[in-house]
């Protein structure tokens, strides 16, 4: 049986790993489809402490990953498919095997949002994407117009991003200003490459039939007037679903699926803890999530030696 069962490999969840690990509890650590989570599809991270000069966000997971082993987490390759939560030992499947655990840490984190597009769906891979730094060098993309929808700091790192390739990056946002941070929308406004098209959203994505993307159909929500605009891309930036589907009905979550903790970390079921942006549905930062991991770990050790008095 394991002391501590971490889902998740994020900031969130490997900074639990490497505080439960230096407790000596000998945490397992379950990586989910995407090892190191969204952090490892960011260029370079400007914001977190102890990096004056940046740090690619792949480097700096690994290097989390790294710490947390080298005081005895074991990370895993695996996706936990089903969770037993209402009775101890807690019971995960993962991949069709069970995990007995005596505590639970869910930093599941969060996926992306999509349009919820026909054609988004159909031309997914073919031209759809949703990092632009995993897609953005392909050679479909060289020298082509591309669009980038959305208008937070992602949109504006994946429109900066694509300035390397592109031959004109079109930002669409259905504001009429960014939402990103200031430095962000300043470096996105001044870029000659960038092109934002205001008050605007994507209604459709061409061209199914030719079975790759051509154009984008946009739509101007003040004046309803529609125009198409040519592309061989679509990088679509427009925020983060929580992954905490699988605990709907057992773990208390608001109406977005974004956990709600008790108090600290602790969820409504005693020896279950929550960290990062499965929780976060407000800051969503790297240090943040890290902060919360640590959280969780030292509640998790905390109600471990409960057990023992």
């Amino acid at each position: 049986m394991e002391n501590v069962v971490i889902i998740g490999t994020g900031c969130a969840g490997l900074t639990a790993a490497i505080y439960t690990a230096r407790a000596n509890l000998k945490p397992l650590v379950l990586t989910g489809t995407m090892p190191g989570g969204l952090l490892t599809t960011t260029s370079t991270v400007e914001n977190f402490p102890g990096f004056p000069e940046g740090v690619d966000g792949y480097e700096l997971m690994n290097r989390l990953q790294q710490q947390a082993e080298r005081f005895g987490a074991r990370v895993k390759f695996g996706t936990v498919e089903q969770v037993g939560l209402k009775q101890t030992p807690f019971t995960l499947t993962v991949d069709g095997e069970p995990v007995e655990a005596r505590t639970v840490i869910i930093a599941s984190g969060a996926g992306h949002r999509h349009l919820g597009l026909e054609s988004e769906a159909k031309l997914e891979k073919k031209g759809v994407t949703y990092c632009a730094t995993c897609d953005g060098a392909l050679p479909v993309f060289r020298n082509q117009p591309l669009v980038v929808v959305g208008g937070g700091d992602s949109a504006a790192e994946e429109a900066l991003y694509l300035t390397r390739f592109g031959s004109v990056v079109h930002l669409v946002h259905r504001r009429d200003e960014l939402r990103a941070s200031k430095i962000m929308a300043a470096r996105v406004l001044s870029h000659p490459k960038i092109k934002p098209v205001w008050d605007s959203v994507v209604t459709d994505i061409l061209d199914v039939e030719q079975d790759k993307v051509t154009a984008v159909r946009v739509k101007n929500v003040k004046t309803g007037e529609e125009n198409t605009i040519d592309c061989a891309g679509v990088f679509i930036a427009i925020g983060h679903v929580p992954n905490t589907e699988l605990f709907q009905g057992i773990i208390d979550q608001d109406e977005a699926g974004y956990i709600v903790p008790k108090a600290g970390a602790a969820t409504n079921i005693p020896g279950v803890f929550v960290a990062g942006d499965c929780a976060d549905r407000v800051y969503r930062q790297a240090i943040t999530a890290a902060g919360m991991g640590c959280m969780a770990a030292i509640e998790a050790e905390r109600h471990l030696a409960s057990l023992e008095e």
